[in-house]
């Protein structure tokens, strides 16, 4: 039986901890297999350092879009560029729509009526 109560507030923000862990790795592995069945022709973000995700891009022909020192986005109307990409040395590759809104495409200008 615990008497410490600080040792019972331990094990408890550990199993707090875990259960976040456990979300994250949940929802990472969802999103990773979620973007290889992306249809052909969507926009993906590849993740890591810029020269290692150019050199996957070109490797698994695709176009390249926009690129900063987080992320590049790239595109190919390929049914199999994400598995492409993986194989060609990419770290971590997303829906780029998906995730975050980005698509390659200019911004949509408003005008006021």
């Amino acid at each position: 039986m615990i008497t410490d109560g600080r040792l019972r507030e331990g094990l408890r923000w550990g199993r707090i901890a875990g259960a976040i862990a456990l979300v994250i790795v949940g929802w990472l592995a969802v999103v990773v297999t979620l973007t290889f069945g992306s249809a052909p022709g969507k926009s993906m973000a590849v993740i890591g350092p810029p020269s290692q995700a150019l050199a996957a891009i070109a490797k698994a022909n695709g176009r390249i879009l926009a690129s900063n020192s987080y992320f590049t986005i790239a595109r190919s109307d390929d049914a199999d560029f994400v598995g492409r990409l993986y194989a060609a040395g990419a770290l971590f590759v997303l829906d780029a729509e998906q995730a975050g809104g980005c698509s390659g495409l200019p911004r949509r200008r408003f005008t006021a009526l």
